[in-house]
């Protein structure tokens, strides 16, 4: 994720401050100080970094429930507005989607659990509303909060914890797309219910609302394509079609291949096709402007191109071509060598062909490939 730094690695997982989350800690040190001084805002400061161990730990239920069925979570970055878990893929079973979502609020549940008994049960629902005084203790402040965190992430919407669980529970019952788009769909009324609430008792209803509203809306845009794309690989929707420019190319070389092609990104490569980065037209044209015809396209290439397998699902290439938010995706056999790019563009007139083909039908060109129903 843009703007966040690695701060720690975990059981394999990277663990990341979005660099929000500080300007967040210094409001808050900030206000508590208003309130009560240079204690008061060292209690705030260090209240806030104990709640967000619990959202860390929160996020670590998900990741480890999702490593037990093999689905790897690269890293856990934490933002003002909660922690993002980054699994690889989602669950493939809606059995294990429940047990991943559940495995969050679980943990809360167990911190605030503990916390209660060691508080001997004097705290509750009623300490809410004393969560920004300075004298209330910080285990007790823990403890509710803890509380909080479950019944905010159970509730039935998405990104919430409890939209997934809903999903997954509708999921057991009916197709993955019709069980996403009913879960989207209760989770943007809660939206409209909170957006309502919040114009006449707080108006931090409204920001929730928003958010609850865009995460329903996202993940029904991502149900419905990984209903379209079920089955595809990447071989079935790269471009193989390409000019590479050679290692030893310029930026002269390289405005002729943009003339004479209708291609944006260039792969460059080594003498045996190993791919050593990407030149990408808007970068071409700068450098052109700033250095001349006569640099070497090796020192203005963009060299942190993701790579995907050929042989990959196409959902593989999909996600990654939105995490990285790079100008397209490296295509490679099992040799490593550029075989096909994947790019926006293609992704696009791939998602408009497979919206527009009936069920079960394999298109002449997907057969042409040597492609086989799953």
């Amino acid at each position: 994720m843009r703007w966040s730094v690695k701060i720690a690695r975990v059981a394999g997982i990277d663990v990341r401050l979005h660099i929000t989350f500080l300007l967040f800690l210094a409001w808050i040190g900030f206000g508590y100080y208003s309130l009560g001084g240079p204690a008061a805002a060292v209690q705030g400061v260090t209240f806030l970094l104990a709640l967000f161990g619990c959202v860390l730990l929160h996020e670590f239920g998900h990741a480890l429930a999702a490593r037990q069925f093999g689905i790897r979570t690269p890293d856990i970055t934490l933002l003002p507005i909660g922690g993002v878990a980054r699994l690889q893929r989602m669950p493939d079973q809606p059995w294990q989607e429940l047990i991943v979502a559940i495995a969050g609020p679980l943990v809360n549940v167990v911190i605030a659990t503990m916390l209660i008994i060691y508080l001997g049960g004097r705290t509750g629902l009623e300490d809410f509303g004393r969560l920004n005084e300075p004298g209330v203790q910080l285990l007790t402040k823990l403890a509710s909060i803890n509380i909080m965190l479950v019944l905010f992430n159970l509730i039935p919407a998405f990104p919430m914890d409890g939209g997934r669980v809903l999903r997954s529970l509708l999921a057991m019952r009916m197709s993955y797309s019709r069980a996403t788009n009913i879960a989207a769909s209760v989770g943007q009324g809660l939206a409209f219910l909170f957006g309502f609430a919040g114009l006449f008792w707080n108006p931090m209803l409204l920001f929730i609302a928003l958010f609850v509203y865009l995460g329903a809306q996202q993940e029904a845009a991502a149900a419905q394509i990984k209903d379209l794309t079920g089955g595809l690989r990447v071989a079935d929707a790269m471009v193989t079609q390409f000019v590479t420019l050679d290692e030893h190319a310029t930026l002269a070389d390289a405005v002729d291949a943009l003339l004479r092609t209708s291609q944006h990104e260039f792969p460059v490569v080594s003498a045996d096709d190993e791919l050593l980065g990407l030149l990408t037209r808007d970068d071409m044209i700068k450098a052109y402007r700033r250095s001349g015809p006569d640099v070497p396209v090796v020192e203005v290439m963009r060299t942190n191109i993701p790579r995907v397998s050929m042989h990959a699902p196409f959902e593989e290439a999909f996600r990654g071509m939105q995490e990285c938010e790079c100008p397209a995706l490296a295509a490679v056999d099992r040799f490593g060598r550029i075989v096909g790019l994947i790019t926006p563009e293609n992704i696009g007139e791939m998602m408009m062909i497979q919206s527009v083909l009936p069920r079960g039908v394999v298109p002449a060109w997907r057969a042409a490939r040597g492609f086989h129903p799953l």
